[in-house]
């Protein structure tokens, strides 16, 4: 069986998680590709679908992706810089499912926290300069701070075993 690992990346988080993804797949059947505005339907049945996230969802050229991945096998995979429940992780990963055409057959979805760009906590200091007695925007700060070291190790090692236990079950 062949299989094809396409994915988005804004920061590199994602583009991480498809690499260990791939790598756990079976050698000499796996194509590992970027996803871009123009990316063509993938011949194979198998594929895994990679993207970082957008105020809750996948970026437009994934959202795009998915909606021509008819009659296909598919297994979803992303990252989110406020990572820090898995309730918000299965509700981007629902939103994303929702997607997909109604004759896909999914396979499974998993998320973990990737770290942000800087200018995201720039403006987040520049909120708590505003108003610095918000407890929310204090929760902000250490949400980007703790999401400076994922994917971490252990998130890339969860994101090969999904891949390995989505093969284990064709």
């Amino acid at each position: 069986m062949r299989y094809a690992v396409l994915y988005a990346s804004s920061t590199g988080n994602t583009k991480a998680v498809a690499e260990a993804v791939a790598a756990a797949l079976p050698a000499g059947e796996v194509r590992l590709e970027a996803i871009g505005p123009d990316t063509p339907v993938p011949a194979e049945e198998t594929v895994f679908v990679g993207f970082w996230t957008d105020k809750g969802l996948c970026p437009q050229d994934v959202q795009s992706l998915l909606q021509k991945l008819g009659g296909r096998r598919v297994a979803l995979f992303g990252t989110a810089g406020f990572g820090v429940s898995q309730a918000y992780f299965d509700a981007i990963a629902q939103r994303t499912e929702a997607l997909l055409p109604e004759d896909c057959t999914l396979l499974g979805s998993w998320m973990c926290q990737g770290r942000m760009p800087a200018a995201v906590r720039r403006r987040y200091e520049g909120m708590a300069h505003e108003h610095p007695d918000d407890t929310k925007i204090a929760g902000f700060l250490a949400n980007f701070d703790h999401a400076l070291s994922h994917p971490d190790e252990q998130d890339l090692a969860r994101a090969a075993e999904f891949a390995r236990d989505i093969v284990n079950r064709q």
